[in-house]
């Protein structure tokens, strides 16, 4: 008679070669309600949606004579500005960028917009108007009690 092992060891080797032969797929059509994968010229449908288009597809042609008076002015470009994004522009715009080393697509890069100086303008930004970029007032114009809630919470002793 077999010993223990070598049965089991059988049966487990008889599992193993049996498995595939049990695990075969079936196909079962949809149950109705269900959306067809097919669509009606025989490809077969996209699940996710409709590809989407990202990026800057085009400009208002005020925004293009700005670059192109701009590439002018740098000298990249000789003809006058028409506000057409034409195949010069284009051009044009495709050396300045890889003459700075960076990306050559046909929508302009930000930093070469702002090197050509038409970057944002945040003179209108809420805060603008108001703003100083003088120094922090001294420490001795500040209330003790908050300077010393101030030096509390980060931890040092608040005197100078």
């Amino acid at each position: 008679m077999l010993s223990f092992r070598a049965s089991l060891g059988i049966v487990f080797s008889f599992a193993l070669l049996a498995t595939p032969a049990f695990a075969t797929r079936s196909h079962k059509a949809p149950a109705t309600g269900h959306r067809s994968t097919r669509s009606t010229h025989g490809r077969k449908a996209s699940r996710r949606g409709a590809h989407r288009v990202r990026g800057q597809q085009s400009m208002e042609p005020e925004r293009v004579t700005q670059i192109q008076q701009a590439l002018i002015r740098e000298h990249y470009l000789s003809a006058g500005a028409t506000g057409q994004w034409d195949s010069t522009t284009q051009a044009a715009m495709q050396k300045f960028q890889a003459d700075n080393g960076w990306q050559t697509k046909l929508m302009p890069d930000s930093r070469a917009l702002k090197k050509l100086g038409l970057g944002p303008d945040y003179s209108d930004a809420i805060n603008a108007r108001a703003s100083s970029f003088n120094d922090p007032p001294p420490i001795s114009s500040i209330p003790s009690g908050q300077a010393a809630g101030f030096a509390a919470a980060a931890g040092t002793s608040g005197t100078n």
